[in-house]
């Protein structure tokens, strides 16, 4: 199996003699080197062991701590409050929309290997046009969540357990907008999470049974 990324290329075999032999052509045909055994691919740490695969990227929530001043922020046990009310309010005061999205695009790469903010940080990127003061709490919440999660990943256990399982949820008119819910849904090798999603719904639905609904058929066509 190879996968190649612009320059990079990650290769793997169940068969050490074929990995070298990919490795021997590859470089009788391009001017490259072999790193060894991957350790770092595009910002995602991979620690590897007999048990299985763990992939994190403390150290870039170490720099993006760092880069927006928050090293030294106190530590939130939730990224989102339960009733947090992040909403297009007009009578707040305006931000640095550039600073904003700087943070929401740090998180969203986070994202890669971390679902767990992955809701938050989607809504908070709903306002990125217009961010105001509660925008960028709630933002530097989720910064504050990193701070006490730093090391959290995907961890890839070795078993031959394939089973499929899919979890699908929706809020119910969460957008202060225009009233659209929120499809989440997330799926299953195992234990090995291998897919994620989280998007609000394109039309609005006038029940949570159809809000549920609509995120469950979203989460099947994922698998399919």
């Amino acid at each position: 199996m190879v996968q190649v990324y612009v320059d990079d290329i990650i290769f793997g075999s169940t068969n050490d003699v074929l990995c070298k032999e990919f490795e021997r052509v590859m470089q009788d045909k391009f001017e490259m080197s072999s790193m060894g055994e991957m350790k770092f691919f595009l910002g995602l740490q991979v620690d590897q062991s007999e048990t299985g695969i763990f992939l994190h990227q403390t150290n870039y929530v170490g720099d993006i701590l760092s880069r927006f001043s928050m090293t030294d922020a106190k530590p939130a046990r939730t990224p989102l409050a339960i009733n947090h009310g992040i909403s297009p309010d007009d009578k707040e005061e305006y931000i640095d929309a550039t600073l904003y999205r700087a943070m929401i695009g740090s998180l969203m790469y986070l994202t890669t290997s971390r679902p767990d903010i992955m809701f938050a940080t989607c809504l908070c990127a709903r306002y990125q046009s217009k961010p105001k003061v509660s925008h960028l709490i709630t933002v530097k919440r989720i910064f504050r969540y990193l701070k006490g999660t730093p090391d959290l990943g995907l961890w890839y256990s070795n078993d031959d357990n394939f089973e499929l399982t899919a979890y699908s949820d929706s809020d119910y008119g969460g957008c202060k907008t225009d009233f659209k819910s929120t499809s989440a849904g997330c799926q299953f090798f195992g234990n090995r999470l291998v897919t994620w999603q989280c998007k609000k719904q394109t039309l609005v639905a006038s029940s949570t049974c159809e809000a549920e609904y609509i995120a469950a058929t979203s989460c099947c066509a994922q698998i399919i």
